[in-house]
């Protein structure tokens, strides 16, 4: 190992801990190798001195590909968004990792995984058990790092939490907000994880990671409450099974439902940490959940990116209630952040940016998605995307987006009533109808946020994939951002909508930009 420069691979990169851990090793003197299965996802991230690849940890070849030269690898890789059948996916992943990094001669793997509870284990955290396993079955020493409830935004622990106090006033809650754990902030796993990769010593070793206070989710609940100015009123019952706790998370969060899900099926018992073996390896004062709480609204400030002339007009006020210090102005120096480069053009899950700057808004957003292939050039079907709106419409039952203009003016928003600057052009700042252009990669993608009357925050970004010289891909991607139950009850309204013109529109471009391509 290369003690001046560890070369470091961190596979999950695109993740919650991964698009985190990151910019850490990197500042760490790490010399840093991201990798995740979509590349554009990690070419968001905007990284600077960060080596990005495209590796998928079920297929062995690219494995191989990006594990070549590495030091370190953290593996970071969990499959709970596939649904049902996650744990075998996680077990092949996990084998192909621990037979690739041998291949490549990889002389650590760092492995993130979960606290094991006393009794019946979740198929969650089984899953992340047994994946600790596999690893260790192979010839690469492992440093294993078993964490409780992670505090930070995009943690789908904390996001529950959030979206369940802003918007809930009340709530019947299932029998496991009575469980207790100890939540860890994420700057103290990230931490962890950057030294136990270092020490000798942690080669080969499991360790339990959590945080300095023992609480029941109830009492996260209360707490948050507290620091956004909520006093949610909590009211367990018996009768809702984690199955039904599931449907109903699913109704009032907009974390992804097969996460969620998953989750929920490990809250059921006491999950605690044995971090003795730990502290004594690194001891240093552990942050609070409310600091840590109040911590992740401070680093998504830090990480708002003002593009000029892009900012959504009147952007609405903070939610009322929180104390001042809670909610820091962003400084001139933390407006355009390596993490949200300006014009960047991709959307990305959690941005301050597509959230209308509102830490309010749900941090996942729901989605819908529309695709389809044209046989005529990329050029063409860029062509077609860049026209779309003002004079030029919206190709595909264009009386309904004319019907959802008037709602806006009806709202008090501008509906359809400002148009395009120009019929075909488009630069970052456009309006176009009640949209506003905050991201362009001219030929390849463009990515609108909403500027209507609506609860939430959404954007609409479409994505022309070359596939031949005379064949391509558009791809239309709706994400929304609810603001509470209303923003909740707003998208699932419209989803039986959506998923008629989101397919509806891509067919319709891919023809428009066959007809515009042919020979005349």
């Amino acid at each position: 190992m290369t003690a001046a420069a560890p070369r470091a691979l961190v596979l999950g990169a695109s993740g919650y801990v991964g698009s985190n851990l990151v910019p850490l090793l990197a500042t760490r003197g790490f010399t840093v190798r991201a990798a995740s299965r979509r590349l554009d996802a990690l070419q968001a991230r905007g990284w600077r001195g960060v080596e990005l690849v495209a590796a998928d940890a079920l297929d062995a070849a690219s494995l191989d590909s990006a594990l070549q030269g590495v030091d370190i690898a953290f593996y970071l890789v969990h499959s709970m968004a596939a649904g049902a059948g996650f744990p075998l996916l996680d077990r092949n992943a996990a084998t192909k990792f621990r037979d690739a990094a041998a291949r490549a001669g990889v002389q650590r793997i760092v492995y993130l995984g979960g606290l094991q509870p006393g009794g019946r284990s979740s198929t969650h955290l089984a899953s992340r058990g047994e994946t600790g396993d596999i690893l260790r079955a192979g010839p690469v020493p492992v440093t294993e790092l078993r964490a409780g409830v992670i505090i930070g935004p995009g943690s789908a622990a904390f996001e529950i939490i959030r979206d369940l106090v802003f918007h809930l006033p009340a709530m019947v809650t299932p029998r496991w907000v009575s469980s207790r754990s100890q939540p860890i902030a994420l700057a103290d796993v990230l931490e962890d994880l950057v030294q136990l990769a270092q020490l000798p010593q942690a080669a080969g070793a499991i360790y339990d990671a959590g945080g300095p206070e023992v609480l029941t989710y109830r009492d996260m609940m209360m707490q948050f409450g507290e620091l956004v100015g909520r006093r949610p009123l909590i009211l367990p019952v018996p009768v809702l099974t984690p199955q039904l706790s599931s449907y109903w998370l699913d109704l009032v969060t907009a974390v992804p439902t097969n996460v969620a899900r998953a989750l929920i099926d490990g809250l059921e018992h006491d999950v605690l940490a044995d971090d003795t073996a730990l502290r004594a390896l690194l001891p240093r004062t552990l942050t609070t959940y409310r600091d840590a709480a109040k911590a992740a609204f401070e680093a998504e400030r830090d990480a708002f990116a003002v593009v000029e002339g892009m900012a959504p007009a009147d952007p609405p006020e903070p939610p009322s209630g929180p104390p001042p210090e809670a909610w820091p102005d962003a400084s001139p120096d933390q407006q355009s952040p390596p993490s949200e480069p300006a014009g960047s053009g991709r959307w990305v899950e959690g941005s301050m940016l597509y959230r209308r700057n509102r830490p309010d808004f749900a941090f996942y957003a729901k989605h819908m998605r529309g695709e389809s292939v044209a046989a005529a050039p990329a050029a063409a079907l860029w062509d077609v995307v860049s026209a779309i709106g003002g004079d030029n419409g919206y190709y595909f039952l264009d009386a309904l987006w004319k019907l959802r203009g008037r709602l806006d003016q009806f709202a008090g928003g501008s509906g359809m009533t400002r148009g395009r600057r120009h019929p075909q052009e488009l630069a970052i700042g456009d309006v176009v109808d009640f949209w506003r252009v905050v991201a362009l990669e001219p030929g390849h993608r463009l990515t609108l946020i909403a500027e209507m009357r609506m609860p939430g925050a959404a954007s609409l970004g479409f994505e022309v994939r070359p596939l031949s010289e005379r064949r391509s891909r558009v791809v239309i991607t709706a994400a929304f951002h609810p603001a509470g139950v209303k923003g909740l009850l707003y998208w699932h309204s419209l989803t039986p909508a959506h998923a008629v013109i989101f397919p509806g529109l891509a067919r319709e471009i891919a023809r428009r930009a066959e007809r515009a391509s042919r020979p005349r």
